[in-house]
């Protein structure tokens, strides 16, 4: 196995001291958006790292002989010319239950339209998120949660489900499921903003409500929002169990 992995954020981090710390030979290069803590990692164990400045860079740097590519919280779409290059294709990890909340904040968009929730590996094709599902978990939620707890556990979750499923996915032996195009939901990052604007003078069911304002609540991010007489404000929310 050849492995070119693409890793961004925790989740990306996570995957990438797995794969060394389990899967040493298996992993050929390593991409990173910047020299962070993951390229370090991968200089200390002696793998090759680079750092991604556009994709056509990028394919002069990969070994078009690679097996396998994974997309480990990558925040890129590649082009087709890309994705063509390993013999097993991309692997993507996406925080949602796919195809539920194709595309960007799924932790938002889950607790807005009570809809399920979890993490998804599945294969790369030219759409956003589109691509065949590999293996998917799902993950619980309750009223005490936050768009910021749903991130949290998709990314303990994500590093999880890629573990369990690695031995298969190098193997080439885990077959993909086809999404329902029908099926679903898409949202794109512009969406978010106007979607957490407030009317004051809007009618809104109470359920409905507390959802959008906790599905925007994230210490450190922008909160749902309302103005008024020229001024803006945000809003953020706790909800707490109490013992009967």
């Amino acid at each position: 196995m050849r492995l070119v992995l693409m890793a961004d954020g925790r989740v990306g981090h996570e995957i990438a001291r797995f794969l060394i710390d389990n899967h040493r030979a298996d992993v050929s290069l390593i991409v990173t958006r910047e020299f962070n803590e993951t390229a370090r990692l991968a200089e200390k164990n002696g793998i090759p790292v680079k750092t991604y400045f556009s994709d056509e860079e990028l394919m002069n740097q990969l070994d078009r002989g690679f097996d396998l590519g994974v997309l480990a919280w990558w925040p890129r779409l590649l082009k087709p010319r890309v994705l063509g290059m390993p013999r097993l294709g991309f692997i993507n990890t996406h925080p949602s239950w796919l195809p539920h909340h194709r595309g960007k904040y799924a932790n938002f968009w889950a607790l807005v339209e009570q809809a399920p929730f979890g993490v998804t590996l599945h294969r790369v094709d030219a759409g956003i998120d589109t691509g065949d599902i590999v293996a998917q978990s799902a993950i619980d939620y309750d009223w005490c949660d936050t768009g910021e707890t749903l991130h949290i556990k998709a990314q303990e979750e994500m590093v999880k489900l890629f573990s369990m499923h690695y031995p298969m996915l190098s193997a080439g032996i885990l077959a993909g499921v086809p999404q329902n195009a029908e099926e679903g939901s898409s949202h794109l990052a512009s969406e978010i903003e106007p979607a957490s604007r407030l009317d004051l003078e809007g009618s809104y069911r109470c359920r409905d409500l507390i959802n959008l304002l906790r599905a925007r609540t994230f210490e450190g991010h922008p909160g749902c929002w309302f103005e008024d007489s020229g001024r803006r404000y945000e809003i953020s929310i706790s909800i707490k169990e109490k013992a009967k």
